[in-house]
């Protein structure tokens, strides 16, 4: 199989992984970066992530518009095209709407990583908030603009929350923003959970930014430990059959 071809069947496991560890539901979405155009990338169609299969999947253009297909697309598409745009380092990114996210996004309190599965969320997780720059809005994202603003916010980090919406997130894989977008929530449960039992002088402590660099540092791509959750994650969700062998996700040189 070629590397897209290879691409294109961990974006369908993908979404069955997110829609299986409750990431994603009928709604939410991951995309990965065309290996051979970084201007272009690949999103299902307008369809619940757990039902994507190899035909749902479409190609875009860096404006977010689908390439020669007129099947419903997802709406919010200018999520994925405007931070391909501004983080040619990003492979792939996730928009999903995970409940135990949102409470960071309209409190005070930021979500930061307090396990250390949660520490390739990076620090203190920003919250973008759509309102500032665009007013009153559905909260949804429709354009590039908003898309655009939202990416200014991921920034060179790995994740931002959306106020009163959910969450986009980046990584160098796909394999890497689904691991990073199924621990995001996981962290925060374990956040709230430490906040609630520490009452109101309650204050968790966070990973310092040493061992969120020691963890970063220490993390191989292609690692047996790494294609270990993957498999796992696969089975899980009824798709380890389609998950090729491990040499297949080894970084192509």
């Amino acid at each position: 199989m070629s590397q897209l071809d290879d691409l294109l069947r961990d974006l369908v496991v993908a979404n069955r992984i997110l829609s299986n560890e409750d990431v994603v539901d009928a709604y939410g979405h991951i995309s990965v970066r065309h290996p051979d155009n970084p201007k272009r990338f690949f999103l299902s169609r307008s369809r619940a992530p757990e039902l994507v299969e190899r035909h749902d999947l479409i190609e875009f253009d860096q404006e977010g518009e689908p390439v020669s297909d007129k099947r419903q697309p997802y709406l919010e598409r200018f999520i994925h095209a405007a931070i391909f745009e501004a983080r040619p380092d990003v492979m792939a990114v996730v928009h999903a709407h995970a409940e135990d996210t949102l409470p960071f996004g309209i409190i005070a309190k930021p979500l930061e990583p307090v396990i250390h599965s949660g520490s390739f969320i990076g620090g203190k997780v920003p919250v973008w908030d759509i309102r500032r720059k665009f007013g009153e809005t559905d909260l949804l994202v429709r354009n590039m603009a908003q898309g655009r603003d939202l990416a200014k916010c991921v920034g060179k980090g790995n994740v931002a929350l959306m106020r009163g919406h959910g969450f986009a997130s980046a990584a160098r894989s796909i394999i890497e923003v689904v691991r990073l977008s199924i621990y995001l929530p996981r962290n925060a449960r374990v956040q709230m959970n430490a906040m609630l039992l520490g009452g109101k002088g309650g204050k968790p402590k966070p990973l310092s930014k040493g061992e969120i660099a020691a963890r970063a540092a220490g993390y191989k791509p292609a690692s047996t430990e790494t294609w270990r959750a993957w498999e796992y994650w696969a089975n899980r969700a009824g798709c380890g059959d389609m998950i090729g062998h491990q040499h297949d996700h080894a970084p192509k040189k």
